[in-house]
């Protein structure tokens, strides 16, 4: 079939050329429609319920909404994992789904089971679902700054949340726009308890007198004049005129009416935060932040956005400026034109290869017109699968460049060999050429088959490092199958158009006779001494024992974002005030690094629903200088340990991380370092106490860079319990107590200001003299209904306690986490040394467990698949090459082979210092795919130098496998030049993404060196034992 290909395809060279246009004008269009991003999306499938309980305390927030919520979303289908969130006046659910869930059949389950649970919360709590965004869709963030001083923050976050954000949330692709930092305006209602006493006033009135007072309603319609007027009733509140007039409250002793401004001062005011922003430390501003909807584009979003918001700078006021202090397309262009100029690179090796080699340029262009028509055709099925053009699928072409070339050059080079020295005419020539193709088509066919197949068992990956690696595993997959299918169709029609004129003969080339001759004087000893070149391929293979008990373990080599994130914990029970102090102090410190460009610091939580960041967390956005405004010698790694010496704020836990990856941990793990410990238990104190006795055992293992663990029982609480029987003497019951409580101390929010399009909360509280102190609480002013003064000490005691700072549950199970970073030593060592000094120091008590997370879980479950992908691949190819060769000796051959080509690879990946990885398994996967092709490429020439000779003696034999053996010299050497000159540029370049590719592509080079050396030594040395046991039986 294969060999029928090939002649209708040189028979119907116009229609193969015409065929061949029609997929480069077709790939070139998929090329300009194939969304972009910087990494693939490997978060999981998320839904988000955020519930804003206001002034509520975690464990009131935890009992009331979070644990009745997380226990009803464990029965949602395909939800693997539940997690609950409580802060102070904040619920967060996060349901995480199954990796084929589909997110918008998530989120209607989600509502469905919510619709149920609701009916369980309190009347003030609002659950809704957040945006449908992954946890990479923080694609663009940007600060409103006023150097001018004419705005206050007051009114930079009123442009945001009342112009910007509704601008930019109807652009394509936009999920949400979240606010960060500043103060939210708020009409506080100030109200003076010593006139409330004096006119005998009950507070509940006065809150009731302010919810009847902000209303507006319709009556319907009347005729006039044979025309209809629709009636309204105005009644909202849009100044602090109509808040002062609001009555009557009570009667005064003259009997006039009371108004709200009889008993309260009105006035603007900031409304109590739970999150600050900050530029450069120089002082507080106000972020945005764009998050792109699932599965979006995100570079064509992005470029929408700062369309957008180029335009709406005309309409900011004077003096407003808007700095981006994020900006992911930035990341998405670095990377992608760091891959497609190590592509070009590639291209230019294999031109040079050619020209070096055959000596012949118009045969180099067979290879420059048919390997970026394979690259389209890849591009044409990545745009009509889904696959988004990002590091990883272009790396996949990059890695498979070497191996797409190879059936090429082994063609041209036969072709070569056909026509060489010899005058053909134009009839001769083309059948000179065709036996050529026919000769070598088939088996070049078949091994870029085996290599396209081989890389199959890659997609078994799962989770988070399947959803990585299955770009590349497509994208190689799809070049090398349409590599296959050029090999018999257009290479082979190319080769009638170029391989024309004089063609130099192999030997006329002086590289060519000298790789000869370098080879000859090897292969005729190993023939002569089969045994003991085997019994040396063996103690050479045994070498690499060493290197490879010297090789560490990781789940991922760290990607280069181009920013950073500084990500430390504060000790709980911080307030706001000193939250902001460290915040810009940091701050401060990070810009003083020459290499730091802009610093955008954020401490708490955004309002958004994918950012359930409590006031002790600081997510710090750095932004790098380009490389070349570095200093002399300075890495990413140097910046990192430079930042370090110079942060240095006492409670404070440096974490160094990349924005991305740290999202997604965050997401999928709930741990943003490398190595975390999640303890589950019954007590939240217990949790604690655990907690920080393996803290105390962690610190003391070489490597640790630094470990903090959760205080989750070190918040400080005022706790006020009522007497109820007291509380009753004096017509009071409990409820009473909590809303005078709640409102005179908390201030509670009793509606809206209606400012056209702006809304503004209305809050009712105390003087901030009367509540300030715990002695003032205890002797707040409350008036009872009956006209009593009292003070809320005779009615409840109240007391300082330790209790929750935050509450955080996985799967209805209270959990803590310990966040560990280590520097200069390998994960799996590491964490196992962890696992022996916490077993042997820390006594687990009853009902408590601990897990290890972080990127160590998805080390763990990588390498359980990878145990089981890299052997499925071996059998993949053994059975594929059975196929091909119809027996069983000589796939057995080309397998023996296969371990041997994977010792450079070993030696190499040792020498550079590189742990073993997912990245590292992919590329000897890749590697075992080459060494395969090159053993049956070897093996195709060993027997057509033996069918044609057709020897009856051992020295004919002999004489017949070395013929064979030096005849495939020159492609090998092509070959091996062209993958290593290909994947050298990425291994020795530095640009973003190439940290990813490096460990893929040292393994390959590493195998490029051995692997040649075994096909061209073993595989002969074998196939001549084999033959000459044939031929002495046969005789």
């Amino acid at each position: 079939m294969i060999k029928n290909s090939i002649l209708w395809s040189i028979n119907n060279r116009p229609l193969i050329v015409l065929i061949s246009l029609l997929l480069v004008i077709w790939g070139v269009q998929s090329v300009k429609k194939i969304p972009l991003d910087a990494i693939p999306d490997i978060s999981d499938v998320q839904v988000i319920i955020k519930t804003s309980y206001p002034g509520q305390a975690p464990q009131v927030v935890e009992d009331q909404i979070t644990y009745p919520l997380t226990t009803a979303m464990l029965g949602v289908p395909g939800a693997k994992t539940v997690r609950g969130f409580s802060y102070f006046g904040d619920s967060f659910v996060y349901i995480l789904f199954d990796e084929k869930t589909d997110p918008y059949w998530a989120r209607s389950r989600v509502l469905e089971y919510l619709s149920e649970a609701q009916a369980d919360l309190p009347a003030g709590a609002k659950p809704s679902l957040g945006p449908d965004a992954s946890g990479v869709g923080w694609v663009y963030e940007y600060a409103l700054i006023d150097k001018t001083g004419k705005h206050n923050l007051s009114e930079l976050r009123s442009i945001q949340d009342w112009f910007l954000r509704y601008e930019l949330e109807t652009i394509p692709g936009v999920s949400e726009v979240a606010a960060i930092g500043g103060m939210v305006k708020q009409y506080q209602v100030v109200i003076d308890p010593v006139l409330l006493r004096r006119e005998l006033l009950p507070l509940s009135k006065v809150l009731a007198a302010i919810r009847k007072g902000n209303q507006e309603t319709g009556a319907s319609v009347i005729e006039m004049s044979e025309a209809e007027y629709m009636i309204r009733v105005h009644g909202y509140v849009t100044s602090i005129e109509d808040l002062e007039k609001i009555g009557p409250i009570g009667l005064s002793p003259a009997g006039t009416s009371l108004y709200l401004k009889d008993i309260a001062t009105i006035r603007e005011g900031p409304e109590m935060r739970r999150g600050i922003a900050d530029l450069n430390g120089e002082g507080e501003v106000v972020g945005g932040i764009v998050i792109m909807r699932w599965q979006e584009n995100a570079l064509d979003t992005i470029s929408a956005v700062k369309k957008r918001i180029a335009e709406l700078k005309l309409s900011l006021p004077d003096g407003v400026e808007l700095v981006t202090t994020y900006d992911r397309s930035t990341l998405i262009k670095q990377s992608i034109s760091t891959l497609v100029e190590r592509l070009i690179e590639e291209i230019v090796v294999v031109v040079i290869v050619c020209l070096v080699f055959l000596m012949h340029l118009r045969s180099s262009l067979i290879i420059v017109f048919s390997l970026p028509i394979g690259i389209l055709i890849a591009f044409i099925v990545m745009r009509y699968q889904g696959v988004n053009a990002n590091i990883m699928s272009l790396g996949g072409i990059a890695i498979a460049i070497g191996a797409m070339l190879d059936a090429a050059i082994v063609m041209i080079e036969n072709g070569h060999r056909a026509l060489a020295n010899g005058n053909f005419t134009e009839k001769q020539r083309v059948r000179a050429l065709t036996q050529a193709a026919v000769e070598v088509g088939p088996p070049l066919f078949f091994s870029l088959l085996i290599i396209t197949l081989s890389f199959i068992p890659v997609f078994a990956l799962e989770a988070q490092e399947g959803r990585l690696f299955s770009p590349l595993a497509f994208t190689k997959t799809y070049a090398m199958a349409a590599s296959a299918g050029l090999s018999i169709t257009l290479v082979p029609v190319l080769m009638m158009y170029f391989i024309k004129g004089k063609i130099q003969a192999e030997n006329s080339n002086p590289i060519n006779r000298y790789i000869v001759s370098l080879y000859s004087p090897f292969i005729i000893k190993a023939l002569n001494q089969p045994v003991k070149a085997i019994a040396i391929m063996l103690l050479v293979f045994i070498t690499a024992i060493w290197p490879w008990s010297k090789i560490g373990s990781e789940f991922m080599p760290s990607l280069n974002e181009g920013d950073l994130l500084y990500m430390p914990t504060l000790f709980p029970s911080i307030s706001i005030g000193k939250a902001r102090e460290i915040l810009q102090q940091t701050d401060r410190l990070i810009k003083t690094v020459h290499e730091v460009d802009q610093v955008f610091g954020k401490i708490g939580r955004a309002d958004t629903a994918t950012d359930p960041a409590p006031l002790t967390m600081i997510e710090t956005t750095i932004n790098l200088k380009p490389q070349d405004q570095w200093r002399d010698g300075m890495t990413l790694n140097k910046i990192k340990q430079a930042l370090d010496e110079v942060v240095n704020v006492p409670g404070v836990a440096n974490a160094w991380l990349m924005p991305i990856s740290a999202r997604i941990d965050m997401l999928s793990t709930g741990v943003k370092t490398p190595v975390g410990i999640r303890i589950s238990g019954p007590d939240l104190l217990g949790l604690e106490t655990l907690a920080l006795q393996v803290e105390k055992q962690v610190r003391q293992v070489r490597g640790t860079s630094s470990v903090i663990a959760e205080r989750v029982a070190a918040g400080r609480y005022i706790d006020i319990t009522v007497d109820r029987f007291n509380a009753g003497q004096h017509w009071l019951n409990i409820a009473d107590v909590q809303e005078i409580v709640a409102s005179a101390i908390g201030g509670i929010t009793l509606g809206e200001s209606i400012e056209g399009r702006e809304r503004y909360p209305i809050n009712v509280r105390y003087p901030r003299e009367l509540r300030d102190s715990l002695h003032d609480i205890r002797n707040l002013p409350v008036i009872t209904e009956r006209g009593e003064h009292i003070s809320l000490s005779e009615i409840a005691d109240i007391n300082l306690v330790d209790g929750p700072s935050m509450i955080k549950s996985e799967n209805g199970r209270l959990s803590t986490w310990i966040y560990i970073d280590m520097r200069d030593r390998d994960l799996a060592s590491y964490v196992e040394e962890l696992k022996q000094v916490v077993a042997a120091n820390v006594k687990i008590p009853t009902a408590y467990s601990l897990s290890w997370t972080g990127e160590y879980e998805y080390y763990e479950r990588a390498k359980e698949q990878l145990f089981f992908i890299i052997p499925l691949a071996l059998i993949i190819i053994f059975i594929l090459l059975y196929l091909s060769f119809r027996n069983v000796i000589e796939p057995l051959l080309v397998m023996i082979s296969v371990p041997f080509a994977l010792l450079g690879g070993i030696w190499l990946l040792y020498w550079y210092g590189l742990n073993l990885s997912i990245a590292v398994g992919i590329g000897f996967i890749a590697l075992a795919g080459i060494a395969t092709e090159f053993g049956i490429v070897m093996l195709v020439y060993l027997n057509q130098a033996n069918n044609k000779v057709k020897p009856t003696t051992v020295d004919e034999l002999k004489k017949a496998v070395i013929r064979g053996a030096v005849q495939r010299v020159r492609p090998k050497t092509m070959t091996v030049v062209v993958i290593i000159g290909g994947l050298l540029p990425i291994v020795l370049g530095y640009g973003v993404g190439l940290e990813v590719m490096q460990p893929i592509a040292i393994p390959l080079i590493g195998g490029m060196i051995t692997a040649p050396l075994v096909s061209m030594i073993l595989i002969p040395v074998l196939y001549y034992l084999w033959k000459k046991y044939e031929l002495q039986n046969k005789f």
